[in-house]
């Protein structure tokens, strides 16, 4: 009997998750369904602000509202502090998406849209649904997380393609070269599957590659 009830309250409680997750997934969408046209800035909550990163991921940012386009990130630190700080600055939408971790990871003051979220598949999800293209500068691993889910979406057709830009060459290139060098010299990609990205340098490159396709 004791048992019994134990396997009841799991199954409460997993109940209740669902619950959590919709409640998320509604806050989300009620917070952002208005935003309109809008890149999406993926790095590094690591970079300092005195690092050339920093200052290029602020100039996409800014340069992207001054074209009438918001900025959404993962609303913390590092690159993500630049680019909403970029976004302010420039008098546009500045959209911060936080996730609570268990090293607290503190909201940056510069999102004037902020929105925290519990579980981070949800989390990508605002990501990939508000964006117009995805502009990735050096990260870590939630960086490349963020990175390969997208890039395995645009493949597998689950979505629309847009622009996929890595922002950086000396930090991409080693990555792209094991790309070529494992998965396509293996068959495990299609020789198209590289074009879903494209890897520039300049934040005018940057807004050239997306401002070809898009118009906010």
């Amino acid at each position: 009997m004791e048992k019994q009830f134990l396997i009841d309250d799991l199954k409460l409680g997993e109940s209740w998750r669902l619950f959590k997750i919709m409640g998320e997934f509604v806050e989300g969408v009620e917070g952002l369904h208005d935003l309109g046209p809008a890149i999406s800035i993926f790095g590094s909550s690591r970079t300092r602000p005195d690092d050339p990163q920093y200052k290029k991921a602020r100039e996409i940012a800014s340069r992207f509202v001054k074209e009438g386009f918001a900025v959404i990130t993962g609303g913390g630190g590092g690159i993500m502090e630049a680019a909403n700080k970029g976004a302010a600055e420039a008098g546009g939408t500045s959209v911060g998406l936080n996730i609570h971790l268990p090293l607290e990871q503190k909201p940056n003051p510069f999102a004037n849209i902020q929105i925290e979220f519990k579980y981070f598949f949800i989390r990508k999800v605002m990501f990939i649904k508000y964006a117009s293209a995805y502009v990735a500068m050096p990260g870590g691993f939630g960086t490349l997380d963020e990175l390969f889910e997208v890039i395995t979406l645009v493949q597998t057709q689950r979505i629309r393609p847009f622009p996929i830009i890595l922002v950086g060459t000396d930090h991409w290139g080693g990555l792209l070269d094991w790309i070529r060098g494992q998965l396509l010299a293996r068959q495990l990609i299609s020789p198209k599957d590289l074009d879903i990205v494209q890897v520039l340098d300049e934040p005018e490159e940057v807004f050239a590659a997306v401002s070809s396709v898009l118009t906010p």
